[in-house]
């Protein structure tokens, strides 16, 4: 969506409808996490650092393509991927000891 603003409160608006937008698509990759870790055997398999750096890798070719910052999308990935590995290893353990 390229917008052009006259406003710095058309601006903002703008930035919270995709916020919104973001919120939605991290609670949707959520649920998938959640299920994954059913799918895992080991809290090794939950890290799985190489399906990480595929994602990385993944992602830098989207930025390009779509004209984001590489850098910026691959730390926003890291810290999300990070973040969801901490709730799937609760996900993984609570499945473990049912």
């Amino acid at each position: 969506m390229d917008v052009t603003c006259t406003t710095l409160e058309e601006v903002r608006q703008h930035i919270d409808h995709i916020d919104r937008e973001v919120v939605a698509l991290l609670a949707s990759r959520g649920k998938l996490v959640t299920q994954a870790a059913a799918f895992k055997k080991t809290r090794q398999d939950v890290r799985a650092p190489s399906r990480v750096e595929q994602v990385i890798d993944k992602v830098r070719a989207l930025a390009h393509e779509t004209g984001a910052s590489p850098d910026v999308v691959e730390q926003v990935y890291r810290a999300m991927i990070s973040a969801f590995i901490d709730d799937e290893l609760k996900t993984h353990a609570a499945l473990a000891h049912a």
